[in-house]
C-alpha cells in the first residue's frame, strides 16, 4: 500500500516537473515585435490650451501639419511668445518627435524643441523680454 502511494506521488511530481519544463520552453519562444504605444501628451481633461511658448531659436518655420516637409505657413522669430493649443507625439523613422500646435492665425505646428514652454502668459512674456536684451 505504501509503495502505491509513493509511486502516485512520484508520478505527480514528475507531471509537475514536466509541466514546468513545457511552460519554460513555451516562454522562450521567438519574441514578437512589440508595438510602441505612447499616450497623448495633452490630457483630455486639460484646459483649452497647454500654456505659452517662447521661440528659443533665431527663427522657426510654422507648418500646416506636424511633420517635416509640410506646407509652410509662416515663420516665428526668437523671443516670440504664443499660446500653445495642443501637443502631439509623432513617430517618424522610429524616432519620436513632439510637435506643438500654436494659436497663430493659421494654427500651425512647430517642433517642441524650438520652444520654451511656460504655464502662464506672464512668465512667457518675461522670458521673451529677457531674450531680446
Amino acid at each position: 500500500m505504501i509503495t502505491k502511494i509513493a509511486k502516485i506521488k512520484q508520478k505527480y511530481i514528475f507531471a509537475q516537473i514536466l509541466f514546468l519544463f513545457v511552460l519554460i520552453l513555451c516562454s522562450c519562444g521567438r519574441r514578437q515585435n512589440e508595438n510602441f504605444v505612447m499616450p497623448p501628451v495633452t490630457s483630455p481633461l486639460s484646459r483649452n490650451y497647454i500654456g505659452y511658448g517662447v521661440v528659443n531659436t533665431s527663427f522657426t518655420h510654422v507648418l500646416a501639419e506636424p511633420m517635416e516637409g509640410s506646407e509652410l505657413l509662416g515663420n516665428l522669430r526668437r523671443g516670440t511668445s504664443v499660446r500653445i493649443l495642443e501637443r502631439r507625439v509623432i513617430i517618424n523613422a522610429g524616432r519620436a518627435q513632439t510637435w506643438l500646435r500654436l494659436d497663430t492665425e493659421q494654427h500651425g505646428w512647430v517642433r517642441e524643441e524650438v520652444m520654451y514652454i511656460f504655464d502662464n502668459e506672464n512668465r512667457a512674456r518675461t522670458a521673451a523680454r529677457s531674450m531680446s536684451t
